[in-house]
């Protein structure tokens, strides 16, 4: 008796010890050693995204989109004026429209500056579309007004650093990413002149210059993104992939990509794919993946979908 009890204690001892090597074999292995350069280099990005997201000028400072409806607008933060500003003096001035033109009056006696230059008379308002837009700086410089041209409209736009959605920025997060997610994309130009309709959120359609196309490999097979601007000039992609509304913001995501070398090789690293500023406003005018670039992949690198803190819109 003595001696069964004794080898049956020994075996559930050695098959103790069995089950305990085994639970060692099944511990997951260590996370990939990712290079440091690559890590820094990563790292050196986000913080120039996040200050120039962040930059009293940025896009968190966004304070209201106004789109002129009318020949002439008063401006102002006041009960009386036809554009009612969020923030910034009771009364900043009047906006006009002259046939294809717009001008801007200052209202006397409110400090306004347009390139470090007092403002005080009556002066040509250039919009993005111009080679120089203006911008008039309000409110000792916190608040920035102006003039956005879209299609047969023209709006207003107003920065100002004291912007709840500024102040209360809850900052990045990011999908895993790697190394991997860094590939070299071949270059496949379009006959000159080629454009690509574009749609932004407000729903109008631009035709934007398509210098070519961007084929890569991943995970074994062939994608390729359609690229928007001029022949040997830098790129911008928009696309939409498996985590659109999964995780990264819905609409898609934006690269900056450099021209195409001498071999008409461009890389993109999708690490740098970040939300556009739609995604942290509602008074911007983003536009919106093409079908061309709605990638049936899951793109796990870039900037993932920004929650505003609770209370911010």
């Amino acid at each position: 008796m003595g001696k069964q009890w004794g080898m049956r204690t020994a075996a559930i001892m050695l098959a103790l010890s069995l089950g305990g090597c085994g639970s060692e074999q099944a511990a997951p292995p260590a996370p990939p050693v990712v290079d440091a350069a690559f890590a820094a280099e990563q790292q050196q990005w986000r913080q120039q995204r996040y200050a120039e997201l962040h930059a009293a000028d940025g896009w968190t400072s966004l304070v209201g989109l106004h789109w002129l409806e009318h020949k002439a607008h008063y401006i102002g933060h006041g009960p009386g004026s036809g554009i009612r500003l969020a923030v910034g003096p009771d009364k900043l001035g009047m906006v006009a429209r002259e046939g294809d033109s717009v001008w801007f009056t200052p209202e006397r006696g409110v400090a306004m500056r347009v390139a470090d230059a007092p403002l005080t008379r009556r002066i040509r308002f250039f919009s993005d579309r111009d080679a120089s837009p203006t911008v008039i700086a309000f409110d000792d410089g916190r608040g920035q007004l102006s003039l956005i041209h879209r299609g047969e409209r023209y709006a207003l736009r107003v920065k100002h650093a004291d912007a709840p959605s500024r102040l209360n920025f809850a900052g990045l997060e990011y999908w895993p990413g790697g190394p991997d997610w860094r590939v070299t994309a071949r270059f496949i130009p379009h006959p000159a002149g080629k454009t690509l309709p574009i749609v932004d959120i407000t729903g109008l359609t631009t035709n934007m210059p398509n210098a070519g196309a961007l084929a890569f490999e991943h995970g074994g097979r062939t994608w390729q993104l359609e690229a928007i601007g001029e022949p040997g000039r830098e790129l911008f992609v928009i696309f939409a992939d498996r985590t659109s509304g999964h995780g990264s913001y819905p609409a898609g995501r934006y690269l900056d990509l450099p021209a195409p070398d001498g071999n008409g090789q461009v890389v993109i690293d999708f690490n740098h794919a970040y939300n556009p500023p739609c995604a942290f406003t509602p008074f911007a005018t983003c536009p919106l993946a093409p079908p061309e670039n709605r990638l049936d992949l899951r793109v796990d690198a870039g900037e993932q979908a920004y929650h505003a803190p609770e209370g911010e819109a």
